[in-house]
């Protein structure tokens, strides 16, 4: 079972994964993204686990 989606807008999830905000839109626009609708700003919103790596980085 997937976790819940974690549904930021494009600036948000650039803040949080350093994805530039026109990187996010391209890969919207052309499917590679999915749009879980927009918030009360008319801003798309997508799921951070989308954009997140499954791999965990190695403990030092």
């Amino acid at each position: 079972m997937s976790p819940e989606p974690v549904l930021v807008d494009i600036y948000a999830a650039h803040l949080a994964t350093g994805i530039r905000p026109g990187t996010l839109r391209v890969r919207l626009h052309r499917g590679t993204l999915t749009r879980h609708g927009h918030d009360h700003q008319g801003r798309a919103l997508v799921d951070l686990h989308e954009l997140q790596p499954d791999e965990q980085p190695a403990p030092a």
